[in-house]
């Protein structure tokens, strides 16, 4: 991997920093955090193309391995828990308009959920104990730790089927894919840790059901964070907790509009009743942009990474055969808010895929079934 791709996914940090200078510079500014997420960087995309390069496969092993990727998540993990910390101080302590309220919540959303839960993701999926903590300190931040049971144990075996909350259905609008992936996520995940824990042999109602933990412990984080400030400034404001909440919000369902573009309308052809195809590269809509795939650590080769879900975000790999999307993620979630855009932009490219993978599937059985008949005969 080249020096300047290396030092491209520092760009994510560049967010939390317009972010505290739209804040100082006040009013208006508060929204330069969403005019560079929503502007700056497609228009990037735009001008310095897509880079559809994969790493050498016999340098793999040694990628997999460097230090340098895996503290920029570290680091990141650390820097988001003192953005929303120091969020909550300046809520506590500073008087803001309801604009500029609206805009800074909506800021800290976007860094929390567009990138926090993308880095949250990515050290979920590894094995070692570090890792998977980062990933559930990160997403304590944002009240959503059952993602956590419910992605790596639930999507990643699901996805592309009914079966799955988080793959949204071809004619399906996000507004219809909202609330049922929010409570199919949480039902999955708490039958995933009830299946776990009966296998021990044990009751749910223990501490070590992780969706018991997953929702305990960002209320004492909360509550914790409240306190100091009460015993620091004598004042318990209330809006602290509205701030907290509402950036959560904000943050899970930017996850939630990424998941209903990441898989929309495509299905795994289902062999028996119960058992569907491997998942493969074709399963997952992909994107190669090069500013919005380091700015999200390389989450639109989403193709790959649910066929090698090991593989680590400087890994990833393009591969043609993948259905694309049109543009980055940053203005995918925009068009996704409307529905009858998305469809004109979406449906008729699903189409396509589907004409080109299940068509020519069942062309080829009917065939199959053909030549079994007339050998058969003769």
């Amino acid at each position: 991997m080249s020096i300047w791709k290396r030092f491209t996914f520092l760009v994510a940090f560049t967010v939390p920093a317009m972010t505290v200078v739209g804040y100082y510079l006040g009013g208006g500014w508060n929204f330069l955090t969403f005019g560079v997420v929503f502007g700056a960087l497609p228009i990037l995309d735009v001008l310095l193309g897509s880079d559809p390069s994969n790493p050498d496969e016999a340098d793999v092993p040694e990628l997999q391995q460097e230090s340098y990727f895996r503290w920029i998540t570290y680091v990141w993990a650390w820097a988001q828990i003192a953005l929303v910390l120091w969020a909550l101080w300046e809520v506590q302590t500073k008087s803001l308009s309801d604009l500029e309220w609206f805009a800074f919540v909506l800021s800290i959303g976007l860094n929390t959920g567009g990138i926090g839960i993308t880095v949250a993701h990515e050290l979920g999926h590894k094995n070692t104990r570090i890792e998977q903590w980062y990933s559930k300190f990160i997403l304590m931040t944002v009240c959503y730790m059952h993602f956590f049971i419910e992605h790596n144990r639930g999507h990643h075996v699901n996805v592309s089927t009914d079966g799955d909350p988080a793959s949204s259905r071809k004619g399906e609008s996000f507004y219809s894919f909202y609330p049922r992936t929010l409570w199919g996520s949480l039902k999955d995940a708490w039958l995933l840790e009830k299946k776990r824990l009966e296998k021990k042999g044990k009751s749910v109602w223990v501490l070590e059901n992780e969706m018991i933990t997953s929702m305990i412990v960002p209320v004492l984080f909360i509550c914790s964070v409240m306190g100091i400030f009460y015993v620091v400034t004598g004042e318990l404001r209330w809006s602290v907790l509205a701030f907290f909440l509402v950036q959560s919000w904000i943050a899970f369902s930017l996850l939630e509009l990424v998941n209903y573009i990441e898989h929309y309308g495509l299905k795994r052809k289902e062999l028996s009743p119960g058992k569907f195809e491997k998942v493969l590269p074709i399963h997952s809509w992909n994107q190669n942009f090069a500013v919005s795939n380091a700015f999200l650590f390389q989450l639109q080769r989403h193709s790959d990474h649910h066929a090698n879900a090991g593989r680590r975000y400087q890994s990833l790999r393009h591969f043609e055969e993948s259905p694309q999307l049109p543009y980055g993620y940053e203005v995918m979630v925009l068009i996704a808010l409307v529905p009858a855009l998305w469809y004109k932009i979406m449906d008729w490219r699903l189409e396509e895929w589907e004409n080109k993978h299940y068509a020519a599937k069942e062309v080829g059985k009917e065939n199959g079934k053909a030549t079994g008949r007339k050998a058969v005969i003769a």
